[in-house]
């Protein structure tokens, strides 16, 4: 039999339903590393049914920096109300704001990438190295390579997060997913600076 303060606990760290937050105490034997990831196993499976869900709610937050020369305005979108009005849910947003204004990401994500814009960077990294003695498929494979790292420095979601270097901001946006248990998206951003 499962303690209930020790599902309030799991309820707590998780913000999983409590009957979820039950059954995976029990399925784990009392172990809340793995009933941890149990939940989050489950919220991630539940987050992909929801991918083609719409995102009629969400909040706009601003991060404004201590010397007022510097800020951001993010659009965090969800599903419902419920998620929106969440603390977590808006703390979130801000932490998003505060990336936004420190790392001056220019798309969301790779996918938001004008296709002239990555073809004339596949081109101007081919004609550097043409004079490379290389045959095509390892040029191939360094122009994927330096594309990678490119974007990955200018598109939001592949950029690592500033407050935890372990993870990038499209993972963080998936455990977000798993935790509030519905579709979760960036919707747009704008950075400020004098």
């Amino acid at each position: 039999m499962v303690n209930i303060k020790d599902i309030q606990k799991l309820r707590e760290q998780t913000q999983a339903p409590i009957m979820e937050c039950k059954k995976a105490l029990e399925e784990a034997g009392d172990d809340f590393e793995k009933a941890n990831q149990i939940l989050k196993r489950k919220g991630e499976l539940r987050a992909e049914k929801k991918e083609a869900n719409d995102t009629k709610s969400g909040v706009v937050e601003a991060y404004i920096h201590s010397n007022h020369r510097l800020g951001a305005l993010v659009e965090l979108r969800c599903e419902t109300d419920f998620v929106a009005n969440n603390a977590e849910f808006k703390k979130l947003a801000y932490d998003l704001a505060m990336h936004i204004a420190a790392l001056d990401p220019e798309y969301i994500s790779y996918e938001k990438v004008p296709k002239e814009i990555i073809g004339a960077k596949e081109q101007e990294y081919k004609e550097e190295l043409k004079s490379a003695d290389k045959p095509p498929e390892i040029i191939d494979k360094i122009v994927k390579g330096k594309l990678e790292k490119e974007f990955q420095e200018i598109c939001l979601d592949k950029q690592i997060f500033i407050k935890d270097e372990t993870k990038n901001i499209g993972q963080l946006i998936k455990e977000a997913i798993a935790k509030f248990g519905e579709k979760i998206e960036i919707s747009r951003f704008i950075r400020f600076q004098i």
